[in-house]
């Protein structure tokens, strides 16, 4: 498998490398996805590492990256204007679609964000544009130095402070972004648009997302981000803007084509103790333990709420196909299951021969509309046939190995 996080670089538009982060799910990927930062962050800031693993644990593979002049990529970002940043969003597609698939989700956080809405034409493979306190027009981006403007007009360039960082701007830079007419990009898009924005945002005002929403036409989404800052700075908020995006974002994904096969990977994800990803064909899935295991995050099921979950499932497949196999109307299925470990002593209803703990799964089936009292002996017997009943009642085979690599590596050591 490879790792979850691969550095990398690429040509810039103007042939400087740019430093890069691919964040990588479990298994293949079902879509890539490009992130572009604001102008005050990095592609390690909490946001973009936040909203990357969201949509990493959806399947999503992202890559994140420095604009020219930032972070590690190389450049004077004084020299650098709006349309450099939307030529670099261009090469990094390029360079996606040359070395793995070309993005199908473009994001965008403040100026990124007006970065992906004027670059999302260049990129035809992209099925969807989401933004994060992105400004509507150059006026607003103004705002944030506008004590600095008069330098800026009468010197061609200041310092300027914005959120605790000192940038460079340079005159060139403010006329650039005032040609790049974002309104009629955006009403150009032909894309589904998600606008996230916090109301009380006090460098990007909520007046932007209401300018962007106008002038784009539907599929459109507004989302407020309630009292998140604008750099989101609490990891809740970020993480709350990145699963929104993922669950957004699934419905305009190309379908994932995969090689049949009943094959499960797990993955520890990083981002808590326990965290795991698990790929499961085109699904993902995240797995975790409750917050009461010191180190859980809660973040998913524990890998017994996914033996329940098995359980459950079956048996309401097992039940629906007998009903339909007989002619039966039957209403809703549902299963609860809940599972504990005992003594086997304390158990009348496991049966005989067992000893010491156990594993027991207390299974409770409804039907909605009742069920008939001539089919209730049947019923449960037709949910004692269900296949993963049976396994977890059988004895079965675990066979470990490590992978071939590790075992070459540990023969070398």
């Amino acid at each position: 498998m490879a790792d979850s996080s691969e550095r990398l670089d690429f040509p810039g538009h103007d042939g400087g490398r740019l430093a890069a982060r691919l964040d990588l799910p479990v298994g293949p990927p079902r879509a890539h996805a490009l992130f572009a930062h604001c102008l005050a962050c990095s592609e390690d800031g909490i946001a973009a590492r936040r909203i990357a693993g969201a949509l990493v644990a959806r399947g999503i593979a992202v890559l994140r990256f420095d604009f020219t002049g930032l972070g590690g990529s190389a450049g004077d970002h004084a020299n650098a204007g709006f349309s450099s940043n939307v030529a670099d969003l261009v090469a990094a597609a390029a360079h996606l679609r040359a070395t793995r698939d070309a993005p199908q989700l473009l994001v965008g956080h403040s100026l990124g964000g007006a970065a992906v809405l004027a670059a999302a034409g260049e990129i035809p493979e992209a099925r969807a544009v989401a933004t994060i306190g992105a400004p509507a027009d150059a006026a607003h981006v103004a705002k944030s130095f506008a004590a600095d403007l008069r330098r800026i007009e009468a010197e061609g360039a200041a310092e300027v402070t914005l959120a605790g960082r000192r940038f460079t701007i340079r005159r060139e830079f403010l006329e650039d972004l005032a040609g790049a007419r974002l309104s009629e990009r955006i009403a150009a898009l032909k894309k589904p648009l998600m606008i996230l924005h916090a109301p009380r945002d006090a460098v990007v005002g909520i007046a932007n997302a209401a300018a962007i929403f106008k002038a784009a036409r539907h599929p459109k989404s507004f989302v407020s981000l309630d009292d998140a800052d604008h750099l989101l700075t609490d990891p809740a908020d970020a993480a709350y803007a990145g699963d929104l995006l993922a669950a957004w974002a699934e419905r305009y994904l190309a379908p994932l084509q995969v090689e049949p096969g009943n094959r499960v990977l797990v993955r520890e994800t990083g981002a808590s103790k326990y965290q795991q990803a698990v790929a499961v064909g085109r699904h993902a899935l995240i797995a975790d333990e409750p917050e009461a295991v010191e180190g859980g995050a809660d973040s998913g099921p524990n890998p017994y709420d996914f033996l329940a979950i098995a359980l459950g499932a079956c048996t309401a497949m097992t039940l629906r196909m007998y009903a339909d196999h007989k002619g039966l109307s039957l209403g809703r299925i549902s299963v609860s299951v809940d599972h504990a470990k005992i003594h086997a002593r304390d158990c009348a209803d496991c049966g005989e021969g067992r000893e010491g703990r156990i594993d027991r799964f207390e299974r409770e089936i409804s039907i909605e509309g009742g069920i008939p009292s001539e089919l209730a002996d049947k019923l449960v017997e037709i949910a004692g046939k269900c296949p993963v009943h049976r396994t977890l009642e059988a004895s079965s085979a675990v066979v470990t190995r490590l992978t071939e690599d590790q075992k070459d590596q540990t023969a070398t050591e």
